[in-house]
């Protein structure tokens, strides 16, 4: 069964009354500014996908960076939480007027009667209609409904929220629904906003908040919300720095285009997958940088000794035992022992320390292993030197540190039907 809640009043027509904000490029000087600009083009991004599900009109952006700017420069009126509550209902039964209860246009908004099924459902009143008998019939009128857009919403009925417990009269259909979805959301906010409203101040302070959510221009109050929140979010962590590294100073101005680059799904410089990515790795090169400095001298000098063998693509090997039997193609599976350690002696992984060898294909490994596992006959035991590069490179795997040079000592043990 469907939670009921407020939520589902969204999926509402938006507008703005701020500035119309477009896509464009920005110049990115340094990593500082590339990290600042993908950080917001990857939240803006997924926004787009999952908030809005791809469809992210001008308005919905115009409401959302308004709402982040706010909250970045602190016009943000701080709300306890009952009272950022009340005010998101508020904004939310304001802005169903023009597409209807549960964004049904067959379904008027009545706020007399929605309001005094949601101050019912606070006092858990029910005289009117009973707590089960709210859910079932507004879930089954939900989940019935016909929603057709072409619907020309009827009359609504405008009142403020009112504080007191009374019978009311539902007449018809819509009246149930409007007094069932307001008690629904009554009983649930008792439950887990005013739990601990012992004096009832809480309570005043919601009620007050949804009357003043009614008179905001406030079309998608959850979006706006969530703008105000990230604008807030991001001030109080300059401090940290950027994402919490202390080497990348916050621009605002760059994650701020990048959220309207990305909501608009405006890719010139990067799209949200590249942002992500360029995140990840920049953040990674950052934190284990001298794990790829340290595995390249180690590399360089490694290379100078008796005995290590470099092929065209970097991979180092030395011949501890030569084997006479058949060389492996890419495409077979193989069963090996093997013992795995980072440049400083740290052992990630060992089959000769379980004592079992394994079994796996060449093509489903790394491209270090791949490659050198064909380098050897059956019945050999050889030492790769595995750059990062053809290892995990900027992933980590398990105990391995991105941009880790590996090494293996490695015996192939037979060539598996």
């Amino acid at each position: 069964m469907k939670k009921v809640s407020i939520i589902l009043i969204a999926a509402i027509a938006m507008i703005s009354c701020g500035t119309n904000y477009k896509g464009n490029t920005v110049v990115l000087t340094n990593q500082n500014d590339s990290m600042n600009y993908a950080l917001g083009m990857v939240n803006g991004a997924q926004m787009k996908m999952y908030q809005l599900h791809n469809d992210s009109s001008i308005e919905t952006v115009n409401e959302f960076i308004d709402a982040l700017q706010r909250g970045y420069d602190g016009k943000v009126e701080e709300l306890s939480e009952a009272g950022s509550v009340g005010r998101s209902i508020g904004q939310a039964i304001k802005s169903a007027e023009k597409n209807g209860l549960a964004d049904n246009p067959a379904w008027a908004i009545n706020q007399k009667i929605f309001f005094q099924g949601l101050v019912n459902g606070l006092h858990h009143d029910t005289t009117v209609m009973k707590t089960d008998d709210a859910r079932n019939y507004f879930q089954t009128q939900y989940q019935a409904a016909d929603i057709n857009d072409s619907i020309e919403p009827a009359k609504v009925v405008r009142a403020k929220c009112i504080n007191k417990v009374q019978t009311i009269a539902l007449n018809n259909q819509n009246d149930s629904i409007n007094y069932a979805f307001g008690y629904l959301n009554g009983d649930e906010i008792a439950r887990y906003v005013l739990l601990m409203d012992s004096t009832g101040q809480l309570t005043k302070d919601f009620i007050s908040n949804i009357n003043k959510g009614l008179k905001s221009n406030v079309k998608n109050p959850q979006i706006v919300n969530m703008g105000e929140q990230i604008g807030k979010n991001i001030k109080a962590q300059e401090a940290q720095g950027l994402i919490g590294e202390p080497s990348l100073a916050t621009n605002f101005e760059l994650i701020k285009q990048g959220f309207i680059n990305g909501l608009l799904g405006f890719t010139e410089q990067m799209d949200g997958t590249q942002a992500g990515e360029y995140i990840q790795n920049t953040m990674n090169n950052i934190k284990y940088g001298t794990v790829k400095e340290d595995g390249e001298k180690f590399l360089a000098e490694n290379a100078l000794k008796e005995g290590i063998i470099t092929t065209e693509s970097g991979l180092q090997y030395e011949v501890i035992k030569m084997g006479r039997g058949k060389k492996p193609a890419a495409t077979d599976k193989v069963k090996v022992h093997y013992h795995g350690t980072l440049i400083d002696g740290t052992v990630f992984d060992s089959s000769v320390n379980r004592g079992e060898p394994i079994v796996f294909g060449l093509n489903q490994v790394i491209k270090g292993w791949t490659e050198g596992v064909q380098l050897m006959p059956v019945g050999s035991k050889f030492r790769f030197y595995i750059p990062q590069d053809l290892g995990y490179g900027a992933q980590a795997a398990g105990d391995i540190p991105p941009y880790s040079t590996l090494i293996f000592e490695v015996e192939l043990l037979g060539i598996e039907k």
